[in-house]
Parts: C-alpha cells; sequence; structure tokens
C-alpha cells in the first residue's frame, strides 16, 4: 500500500514516551509532521530526529505537532529523548500497525541480507487529516528544512 500526496491519513492510536497515547484524531484541526525512523539511538535517526529537534521553535510558530514514530518500546523512547533532549512526542509502534498502515514496513536489502524494517519516511498531515506532502528513502541532510519549508506552505 502507497500513500500519496492527496490520500486521507490512516488514524492511528500508540502508546509514546512518558507512558502517554497519541491519536491523529485528537490532532485534527493542527498540522502534523509524521516521520517514521528505523531505531532509537542510532546515528542517523539520532541526526534526524535532533535536526526536527532544532526546528522545534519554526514548527511551533505553525502550531504544527512533530510525532517520531519507530518500533522500538516506549521505555527505549524515554531514554533516547532524555538523552538528546527530544522536546516532541515519541510514538512506541509496538504491534506495528502504524507502519503497515503508512506502507513504510518494508523488505530492506543490507549487504545481500533481506530483512523487514522502517523505511525512513515523513508524511505532512493538514489539519483536516489530509497527506500534504510525502517524503520516502529519505536521506537525513535537508531534510527537516524541505519538511519545514512545506509547512509552511499549508
Amino acid at each position: 500500500m502507497s500513500l500519496d500526496v492527496g490520500d486521507k491519513a490512516p488514524d492511528f492510536t500508540m502508546p509514546t514516551d512518558g507512558g502517554g497515547a497519541v491519536s491523529l484524531a485528537a490532532l485534527k484541526g493542527k498540522p502534523v509532521v509524521l516521520y517514521f525512523y528505523p531505531r532509537d539511538d542510532t546515528p542517523g535517526c539520532t541526526k534526524e530526529a535532533c535536526g526536527f529537534r532544532d526546528a522545534m521553535p519554526d514548527f511551533s510558530a505553525l502550531d504544527a505537532t512533530i510525532i517520531g514514530v519507530s518500533r522500538d518500546t516506549a521505555a527505549k523512547h524515554d531514554k533516547f529523548k532524555a538523552k538528546y533532549h527530544l522536546p516532541f512526542t515519541l510514538g512506541a509502534d509496538d504491534t506495528g500497525a502504524v507502519t503497515e498502515a503508512y506502507g513504510v514496513w518494508v523488505e530492506k536489502s543490507l549487504y545481500g541480507r533481506k530483512s523487514m524494517g522502517i523505511e525512513r519516511a515523513t508524511f505532512l498531515i493538514d489539519g483536516a487529516g489530509v497527506i500534504r506532502g510525502v517524503w520516502r528513502k529519505v536521506k537525513v541532510p535537508g531534510h527537516v528544512e524541505a519538511v519545514l519549508a512545506a509547512a509552511k506552505a499549508l
């Protein structure tokens, strides 16, 4: 399944860092940056998270909510968030339902070995729940700036 610009974003509810929960329905009326990353505290994932952290004032000025999603546990998210002072929510997709719904649980190949994992991807969702931006196979340098520019255009 592949989601594109103009599609209705699949609703979700999942546990978060800090013992909470987040749902797309509860964020209605606000733009949402939903970014998927493979694993807490790995080099690329840390760079991406810190990029969103550093741009948080700009996203906050747009009243945008940032949610980082991986299949790590909420407890791992707590450690990752504390270590890098991340000011946004980290969703723990422990069942895999959200990564499946957004089409980012994919077969990956590393050194000829195939395995399933999260494709680094970001979805910009408007206040009505419609996808307004999709970035797949994200390369971290320049990514946060591209998402911010798209969010400003909403």
